[in-house]
C-alpha cells in the first residue's frame, strides 16, 4: 500500500468524491429472486453467452416483499420482518463500458481537487494532504518553463500523457477482471494471470481482495458494481455450510464466492448461475475469515459517503447484517482484552505466519468497522444495548492499542527496565514481558525519530515485526493518535529502503528465516524472504 492509496482511502471515507452516476441495482432481463434460504440463482438458456459488459438504464421496476424470519438472530426478535425478498428487473442494453464513464474524463483533476477536503470517519478534519506536493510540482514546472521558454510545457504534457497511458492500462486490466452475475458486475477476481495454469481459488471474488478494487470504482464514480457486491455478499452471510459437522457462527461473511454455471433441475436444455460461497471449508488451511465482515462494513460506509446513496445502509436486511457481524465480534468470551482473539491466517495474511492471538491488522479493521457501524446503525429500541456495547468497546480498544502496542526508542528503553513476575493491580509490566525477547535487529533498526505499532501482544509475548497494513490502516482509521500517526510515517520515511525497495510496500518486516521460519510457518515456501522482499 503506497501513500497515494492511503490518501485515496481517506478521500473515500470522507465522501469528498462527487456523485457522478446513479447507483440503481439492475439485474439482467431474467428476474432473480433471493429465496428464504438465501439460495440465489438465475436461469439462462444454454449458449446464450451474455456475460459481458452491460449498462443498466435508470428505469427500474421493483417489487419488494418480506418474509417472517422465525429464528433467533444474535439476540434479535424471533419474528423480525426482513426485506430479503427482492424481485428486480430493468432494461439492459449492451455497452462497451459498465458505467458509461470514460477512461479519460479528467479523473486526475477532480481527484486532486476533492482530496483537499478530508473528514476521517466524519469527525476529524485533516490538512490538505496533496497541497504540499502539488505546490512543489507547480514550482518545479514554473522554474523549467521560465528557464527553457516553452520546454516546460512539453515536459509536462509528456508526463501527463505517460500517466494517462498507465492509468488507462490499469483500468483496462481491472475491468478485464470483473465477474458478472445475471449480466451485472458483482466483483473482481482475486488474480488474473494469463501465464499461470494453476488457478486454485484465485478466480473467485474475495471479500478482502475486492476492497482496493471497490475503492477504485468509487473514486471513478462507478457505483453499481460496489452496490451489487455489497448486497449479494450480504445474501451469503451465514450460509448453511459445515466443516466436520460444524457450522460457522451467525454473521460470518464468506472469504470468497464463485459464480458457477450448473444444469437446471428437470431441464436439460437450460442452465442456471449459482453463487457458491467459501467460508474456509475449502480454503487452503481451512481458516475462517475474520476480516471479511469488517471489510464489508467499511466498504458499505465508503459507498454511502462516496455515492450519497444512503438507502442501501438503511435497508432492514443490511441493518440486520451489520448487527449480526457486530454481535459475533463483541460477544462475551474467555478473553480479558478488548482486542479480537483470532487464529493464524484469518486475515490478509491468510497463511501461517505467527499472527495468531491479537494481530494488529484485525484490531485496526475492528476499530474502523465499529466506527463505521456506529455511523450507519439506525437508532431504535432494539439497537440501544448494541450501540452502548459498541461505544464501550471503542474506548477500551483504542486505549489498549495506543498504550500497549506502541513501540519507539523511549518505549524500548522502558521495556529493558521492566521487572518481571509482578502480581498487583498497578503492575507496570502488565503482560509479564521479558526484556530478553527483544530482538537484536530491533535495537539496530529503530530510528531515533519515529515509532510504530507492534504486530501482536499476548501474555509474555510481543511481536516486534512491522506489519504495513495494520500500521497504515491505524493511521487511516484514526486508531493511532495524531502524534503516533506522524511517528509511523517518520519511521517509514527513515526506513524506506527496508520497507519498500522493489515492491510497492512490504507486508511484513523483517521476513522470517532459518529455524524461526521453519517453526513459525511450518516450512511454508510462500512465506520466505523472497516472497516478502
Amino acid at each position: 500500500m503506497s501513500m497515494g492509496t492511503c490518501e485515496a482511502v481517506l478521500q473515500v471515507l470522507s465522501g469528498a468524491v462527487p456523485r457522478l452516476l446513479s447507483s440503481d441495482l439492475c439485474s439482467s432481463n431474467s428476474d432473480f429472486v433471493f429465496s428464504s434460504k438465501y439460495h440465489i440463482r438465475s436461469v439462462k438458456k444454454k449458449g446464450s453467452r451474455y456475460l459481458q459488459s452491460l449498462k443498466c438504464s435508470s428505469m427500474m421496476r421493483c417489487q419488494i416483499g418480506s418474509y417472517k424470519c422465525t429464528r433467533l438472530v444474535g439476540g434479535l426478535d424471533a419474528n423480525t420482518a426482513i426485506d430479503r425478498l427482492k424481485l428486480l428487473s430493468c432494461k439492459c442494453q449492451q455497452a462497451d463500458r459498465v458505467s458509461g464513464v470514460g477512461m479519460g474524463d479528467g479523473n486526475g483533476a477532480w481527484f486532486v481537487d476533492n482530496a483537499k477536503k478530508l473528514n476521517l470517519n466524519g469527525s476529524i478534519n485533516s490538512p490538505n494532504v496533496l497541497e504540499f506536493e502539488d505546490v512543489e510540482q507547480l514550482k518545479r514546472e514554473k522554474e523549467v518553463s521560465t528557464s527553457n521558454g516553452t520546454a516546460g510545457t512539453g515536459t509536462s504534457t509528456f508526463h501527463k500523457a505517460s500517466v494517462d497511458s498507465i492509468e488507462d492500462e490499469a483500468w483496462g486490466l481491472l475491468q478485464d477482471s470483473m465477474v458478472y452475475y445475471c449480466g451485472s458486475p458483482i466483483g473482481t477476481v482475486a488474480a488474473n494471470d494469463p501465464t499461470s495454469s494453476n488457478v486454485l481459488n484465485y478466480d473467485q471474488v474475495f471479500i478482502r481482495d475486492f476492497i482496493p478494487s471497490g475503492i477504485a470504482f468509487l473514486l471513478k464514480g462507478e457505483y453499481d458494481i460496489v452496490r451489487n457486491f455489497i448486497l449479494h455478499t450480504l445474501q451469503l452471510q451465514s450460509w448453511e455450510k459445515t466443516m466436520d459437522c460444524h457450522s460457522p457462527g451467525q454473521g460470518l461473511m464468506p472469504a470468497s464466492f464463485k459464480v458457477r454455471t450448473v444444469p437446471l433441475d428437470g431441464d436439460d436444455s437450460a442452465t442456471e448461475e449459482v453463487l457458491d460461497p467459501d467460508f474456509g471449508e475449502a480454503a487452503i488451511g481451512r481458516v475462517a475469515p475474520v476480516d471479511s465482515g469488517l471489510w464489508w462494513i467499511i466498504l458499505l460506509r465508503a459507498y454511502g459517503k462516496c455515492s450519497g446513496d444512503l438507502s442501501v445502509q438503511e435497508r432492514v436486511d443490511v441493518q440486520t447484517g451489520i448487527k449480526m457481524i457486530l454481535r459475533l465480534c463483541i460477544a462475551d468470551g474467555f478473553d480479558m482484552f478488548p482486542t479480537l482473539l483470532v487464529t493464524d491466517g484469518s486475515c490478509m495474511i491468510d497463511r501461517r505466519m505467527g499472527i495468531h492471538g491479537h494481530p494488529l491488522e484485525i484490531q485496526a479493521l475492528f476499530y474502523s468497522a465499529l466506527l463505521c457501524a456506529r455511523e450507519m446503525l439506525t437508532p431504535e429500541d432494539g439497537s440501544a444495548d448494541l450501540i452502548r456495547a459498541l461505544n464501550n468497546r471503542l474506548v477500551a480498544l483504542s486505549f489498549h492499542i495506543r498504550e500497549y502496542y506502541w513501540i519507539d526508542m523511549r518505549k524500548l528503553n522502558e521495556i529493558y527496565r521492566y521487572k518481571t513476575e509482578e502480581y498487583s493491580y498497578d503492575a507496570v509490566n502488565k503482560f509479564n514481558i521479558y526484556p530478553d525477547q527483544i530482538s537484536p535487529w530491533l535495537v539496530e533498526w529503530m530510528p531515533n525519530k519515529g515509532g510504530y505499532l507492534i504486530g501482536n501482544l499476548q501474555p509474555a509475548h510481543m511481536d516486534f515485526r512491522f506489519f504495513s497494513l495494520g500500521n497504515l490502516w491505524a493511521v487511516v482509521g484514526g486508531l493511532a493518535t495524531t502524534d503516533q500517526s506522524h511517528a509511523i510515517l517518520d519511521l517509514i520515511e527513515a526506513k524506506w529502503a527496508d520497507l519498500v525497495t522493489d515492491m510497492p510496500f512490504k507486508i511484513c518486516y523483517p521476513a522470517l528465516e532459518g529455524q524461526e521460519w521453519q517453526i513459525i510457518t511450518g516450512c511454508d515456501p510462500k512465506n520466505t524472504s523472497q516472497w516478502h522482499a
